[in-house]
């Protein structure tokens, strides 16, 4: 994978204004600029009522506008766009729309992209009324894998795409006053004049059923013939109850006056308007939460008001205005419809089935509405256990209907360690942000990076306590390796392997690279299926902040440090007493612990050599100079020295270098200065190769590699800038491992420690305690290996 995988945008901050640097109070907003801002944010969303002709007019230019309810929420998470992400190893587009954007990330989902896109597909085959119609979609998963967050975030974005003018959301509303008869058209039982007059449609009617059935059918297809998509706009059923009331109501006045142009009567600006309103919960969302209570039709539809039926004169009937319409397909009508913890309404979901099947629900005996909802089911996956429950019996079993409805999503727990790093920092800090870097390099800072978190300790004292570098790291790889499916793992290697596979798309060893492709992991493994939840991680982390350490330093703060020794230890030690895990599971992810514990010591290792080494780097333009020998060598061609001159490549210079610089062979290597057989092979296969493959990535229209830094190589990087104890041994001699923790005054080791932890804090953000820690830490294995 190279750094363009990753070449995306990025959220950055708002600009400052010039109004803003000038404000008295130092660039900050007055409350009069709040409320104007406010009143800006109003005026935007809301626009002015229309005539149902001018409506139509509006519509025939945009036709997207009378969307029914999967169409426009296909088309406001098509509208956010989408971005590049690799998850499980396979880079693939997600749709920005799942990422929160409205909402600054507060309510990203964070993973899970094959179930979003999928659950996105089946939503555009059911817009599109290519068989699906029928379906309602269910997603499915254990707790904390992002299914609330799901919800959050449909209502964010749809709420916020209803604010734009590609995503305005229509209805219509009644004035009935004036016309002579009593009583009127009202939700209350007092009439009231002018604008107090407009009755909305309680549930959202699309305007374009105010029109009978043969004019809308020739209507809509004026407006399909102008739609550039392969969704075409379906407007069905008939007006609502309530509004179809006040229309009857209206003809029948209108009839009785012996008016020839009744339709023209009944819908006239002073009768009917249509206007735009802001989708939310209520108004074209739905949410039946878990402790919502009452009758089945109570829960989806509403419930008769007998005070307004009594106020009402009726006739015997029970007259539609008498209804309270906030049942969750009320509420959701014109688009979506949400049924939160579904195994909580299992007794609900049979009733459902008409709704994508026929459109429509009973309020009573004779009186029916028509419906045009997204039906979602969110659940755990007890649902799943209820539904199947007779599915052993010999008997036919009563939910096959039901089943053969639900189009499953399953969401899993995250297999990728940066996603997973993110969601950790999410909930500690409360950080919202989308993670989107421009390369590997910068996520990997990212996911390794330190923190700093205030704690209160006692009563009165405020500390800060430091989460290490590769604290979080740690906590996150060890959660991922608890998912992964080791069933499908190649020999050779470890579960954090797959994970390093899944999070990046290959493997770097030293100047090996193995892309992801080169394994067969089964398409139905197990990953992600269980393991150990962010909130159990989480949770950790929160104790580990209160806990008093016993570490203790004559002049670092060590003991509010907190490492990632120490969260490792803590996620096993509590794992017997979670209520989440059996004891099988327990023991199983206590033994996954040591293969994550070594890796994140192997990079504690690799910033304490890197900070030791760092003025014993190789100098870029040596790096540059060594390559290019290296190129012209293997083909056979001369360089341009100093002074203009062309000349062949020196092989002092690349043997030199070899040597002393990488450390990779000796001078047994060479006969004289030309090279061994070993030595052609790794600058032919090692250098060159990768050197072709970057030119060959970024070719120019005369395909030529140009201006080439070694650096954007991974390859060279790790073939030409790595360190390993020996080269502290060449470097520094007198260095003694086993004096770290307390070296002797004037000696080399004391020096080097001081000037290590300088380098660890500036390269690597470590505080001068953590640098301290994790130092001797790594010098304490070592000093077991270095003789």
């Amino acid at each position: 994978m190279t750094s363009d995988d990753f070449d995306r945008a990025r959220p950055t901050e708002r600009d400052p204004t010039e109004t803003a640097r000038r404000r008295p109070n130092g660039g900050h907003p007055t409350g009069e600029e709040y409320v104007s801002r406010a009143d800006e944010a109003l005026d935007s969303a809301y626009e002015e009522p229309a005539t149902l002709a001018e409506y139509v007019d509006r519509v025939l230019e945009e036709p997207a506008l009378a969307s029914h309810a999967s169409r426009y929420l296909l088309s406001a998470i098509e509208a956010a766009g989408t971005r590049t992400v690799i998850e499980e190893g396979e880079q693939t587009q997600r749709y920005r729309f799942f990422d929160d954007p409205h909402n600054d990330g507060e309510h990203a989902i964070l993973g899970n992209t094959a179930v979003l896109n999928a659950f996105v597909d089946d939503l555009r085959s059911i817009a599109a009324g290519r068989g699906k119609d029928e379906t309602i979609l269910w997603l499915d998963g254990p707790t904390a894998t992002g299914k609330s967050e799901l919800k959050r975030c449909l209502i964010n974005g749809l709420r916020e795409y209803s604010k734009t003018p590609a995503g305005r959301r229509y209805t219509v509303e009644w004035n009935v006053a004036g016309v002579d008869e009593p009583g009127g058209l009202t939700y209350g039982d007092t009439a009231t004049p002018d604008e107090d007059d407009w009755y909305e449609s309680p549930v959202q009617s699309n305007p374009l059923t105010v029109f009978p059935d043969d004019v809308r059918a020739d209507l809509l297809r004026a407006i399909n013939d102008r739609l550039d998509d392969h969704v075409p706009v379906r407007v069905e059923g008939d007006l609502d109850p309530f509004s179809r009331e006040a229309y009857e109501y209206l003809e029948e006045q209108y009839r009785r006056e012996g008016v020839e142009d009744r339709f023209s009567a009944v819908t006239d600006p002073k009768h009917l308007r249509v206007k735009n309103y802001l989708v939310d919960i209520g108004q074209g969302i739905g949410v039946l939460h878990s402790e919502d209570e009452g009758t089945p039709k109570q829960r989806l539809v509403g419930s008769w008001m007998e005070g307004m039926l009594c106020a009402l004169d009726s006739r015997g009937r029970k007259n539609p205005q008498a209804f309270s319409y906030d049942g969750v397909l009320s509420q959701g009508n014109g688009l979506l419809t949400i049924v939160e913890d579904a195994s909580q309404h299992a007794d609900l979901l049979q009733k459902l089935l008409n709704v994508p099947d026929e459109g429509h629900v009973k309020l009573d005996k004779g009186i029916g509405m028509d419906i045009d909802t997204q039906l979602v089911i969110i659940s755990n996956p007890d649902l799943a256990e209820q539904l199947d429950k007779h599915a052993d019996t010999k008997h036919e079993d009563p939910l096959k209907a039901l089943k053969r409805r639900l189009d499953r999503h399953e969401f899993t727990y995250l297999t990728n360690l940066s996603l997973e790093a993110e969601l950790l920092r999410r909930e500690i800090l409360g950080e919202t942000a989308v993670w989107e870097p421009a390369s590997w390099e910068e996520l990997e800072a990212w996911i390794q990076a330190p923190l700093s978190v205030t704690v209160r300790e006692g009563t009165d004292s405020v500390v800060e306590r430091d989460l290490a570098p590769h604290t979080i790291e740690a906590a996150a790889l060890y959660a991922v390796v608890s998912r992964l499916d080791p069933t499908d793992l190649p020999s050779g290697l470890t579960l954090v392997d797959k994970a390093m596979l899944f999070d990046r798309g290959y493997l770097q060893e030293g100047d090996e690279r193995i892309d992801v492709e080169e394994f067969d992991f089964e398409a139905d493994a197990a990953d992600g299926v269980r393991g150990i939840p962010v909130t159990y991680t989480r949770d950790v982390l929160a104790r580990l902040l209160y806990e008093s350490s016993d570490r203790s330093h004559p002049e670092l703060p060590v003991e509010h440090v907190i490492m990632p020794d120490d969260v490792l230890d803590a996620m096993v030690e509590n794992l017997d007493e979670a209520p989440v895990f059996s004891d099988g599971e327990a023991r199983e992810f206590e033994e996954r612990v040591a293969v994550v514990a070594n890796y994140v010591l192997d990079q504690q290792e690799r910033d304490v050599l890197d900070a030791m080494l760092r003025e014993k780097r190789v100098d870029a333009d040596a790096i540059e100079e060594y390559v290019e020998h290296v190129y012209a060598w293997e083909a056979g061609e001369s360089i341009e020295n100093d002074r203009g001159e062309e000349t062949e490549p020196d092989p002092l210079k690349m043997k030199v270098f070899e040597i002393e610089h990488l450390g990779r062979f000796s001078a047994d290597d060479y006969d004289g200065n030309t090279p061994s057989e070993p030595v052609e092979q790794f600058r032919t296969e090692r250098i060159i190769t990768a050197l072709n493959r970057h030119a060959w990535q970024h070719r120019d229209e005369e395909f030529k590699a140009t201006d080439v830094d070694p650096h954007e190589i991974p390859v060279i990087d790790a073939v030409l800038g790595s360190h390993d104890w020996e080269d502290v041994e060449r470097a520094y001699p007198d260095f003694e491992p086993d004096q770290w923790a307390d070296p002797p005054t004037g000696t080399e080791t004391e020096t080097l420690k001081a000037r290590t932890i300088e380098n660890m804090v500036d390269l690597f953000g470590y505080s001068e305690a953590a640098a301290e820690l994790t130092s001797r830490q790594v010098c304490t294995v070592v000093s077991h290996r270095w003789d």
